[in-house]
């Protein structure tokens, strides 16, 4: 069975929705990836789209939304064309600015999950953000997740939280000098204990086909651990050095002329304490520090093709499957989104065990602290240019799946590999694609694709 949905009670008082309702997932995941699939029931505790509000300026001041009253200091509320926002307003925040609210958003023990939509205003350079909240009504304040970065893109940024009893936010703007931000739609969800699949995305969103493990941007949750990029999003196994999985998106505007950065390093948004897999950590290991979101698909801008070579993007991967098979397979991707297309894609790898160019099978590189896998693979969602994609994905949506063994004697052509999407369930554990119906799911996932 793939998975059943449930909506009970939808009301609403004093401007913020409550909605409660319950999800049964019955796939069983592999031991070693610890994904937790558990029943789980959410309360949307506070939604904000600042639809309501009105700020002409950028002096500190209070303005009542339909959640209740904010402070924006160096913000105001924006509705010019190069404001980006879901609807006629968002927030625009400058040098080291501000968003807090006023007022406590009481729910219960348990995990809150929040999500907020950013990105660059106008034609400025990025800059970064975080987002800190305070559970005793603005005394003290704590930074939640990793620091963001804005792209010219809207994105959505999802944090884990430990609930309390009562909590209060703030977006905090922390570089870029005068240039400036946007801030979106923050919605806020109590979680009933087992963690709960972020509000549906917007088109673009690198993550609008799903969170395929329910990862959790929670230290918690450190073998499924939710990093979201401005070029992609992932999930981070602290035990393994890699990610889980990786999924972003593609269109004509992410393919530029910009040169491979090279740039390999450690990833320093990574919790305290936690190992940071380094440039240097594949050498001798007869493994390429193969990417997962590749640089050729992020050449629009230096940024983007340089955010692709942290190290929480790679994995050991054999040459041969790195330079040849997979390299054929994203060449054939660009040339689709090159066609006319866009796609969203998600790529990972699991297992343990692959022969690289030394021979024989490694299990462990970098004196254990990363995982060899033995499988490597990909889901590619292809749509034709559009908008509203998410509905426009249907049963006739040409969705490629792929799984390849980390070997060096790998064939070069990766159409040799083709499978379905719920075989690299079965072997993951993960329900990709979650973002689309049930029946959609069982349509477009029990194919092969044979183009």
């Amino acid at each position: 069975m793939k998975q059943f949905i449930r909506h009970i009670c939808v009301i609403s008082f004093a401007g913020i929705l409550f909605a409660s309702c319950k999800k049964d997932l019955d796939v069983t995941p592999l031991p070693e990836q610890k994904i937790s699939r558990a029943t789980t029931e959410s309360t949307t505790l506070l939604t904000e789209n600042f639809e309501s509000g009105s700020k002409s300026a950028y002096t500190s001041g209070s303005v009542t939304l339909s959640s209740g009253s904010w402070t924006l200091d160096d913000a105001l509320i924006g509705n010019l064309a190069t404001d980006l926002k879901n609807g006629t307003k968002s927030v625009r925040i400058r040098n080291t600015g501000t968003v807090t609210s006023n007022f406590n958003i009481t729910g219960s023990t348990g995990t809150i999950t929040i999500t907020i939509k950013h990105g660059t205003f106008g034609s400025d350079d990025s800059s970064d953000w975080q987002l800190w909240t305070s559970s005793n009504s603005g005394s003290t304040w704590t930074q939640q997740g990793n620091t963001i970065s804005t792209s010219n893109s809207l994105q959505t940024a999802t944090f884990s939280v430990t609930a309390t009893t009562s909590l209060r936010v703030s977006i905090r703007k922390i570089s870029g000098g005068s240039n400036r931000i946007n801030i979106d739609d923050i919605a806020i969800a109590l979680d009933g204990g087992g963690g709960t699949t972020p509000p549906t995305a917007g088109d673009d969103d690198n993550m609008l086909m799903g969170n395929p493990s329910n990862a959790l941007a929670s230290i918690s949750s450190e073998n499924n651990y939710l990093m979201v990029k401005t070029y992609y999003a992932l999930s981070y196994s602290r035990s393994r050095g890699t990610p889980n999985w990786v999924s972003w998106h593609i269109q004509s505007s992410d393919l530029g002329s910009i040169s491979r950065s090279n740039d390999f390093r450690a990833d320093n948004t990574l919790p305290s304490g936690w190992y940071q897999v380094q440039n240097s950590s594949y050498s001798g290991s007869g493994f390429d520090r193969g990417h997962n979101c590749p640089s050729g698909d992020r050449t629009a801008t230096a940024d983007a093709n340089s955010a692709t070579f942290l190290m929480t993007n790679m994995m050991p991967q054999a040459p041969n499957n790195n330079q040849k098979t997979w390299a054929n397979l994203e060449n054939y991707t660009r040339s689709l989104v090159n066609d006319g297309n866009e796609v969203y894609v998600i790529t990972g790898s699991y297992g343990q065990g692959g022969s690289g160019s030394l021979g024989g099978t490694t299990n462990t590189i970098n004196n254990g602290n990363v995982t060899v896998p033995s499988n490597i693979w990909k889901v590619i969602v292809v749509l034709p240019d559009g908008n509203g994609d998410l509905n426009r994905v249907s049963g006739s949506t040409r969705v490629i799946a792929v799984n390849t063994p980390n070997k060096n004697d790998i064939n070069t052509d990766w159409t040799q590999y083709k499978t379905t999407v719920r075989s690299i369930e079965s072997a993951t554990g993960y329900n990709l694609l979650s973002s689309l119906r049930t029946t959609l799911q069982d349509s477009l996932e029990t194919r092969i694709d044979n183009q």
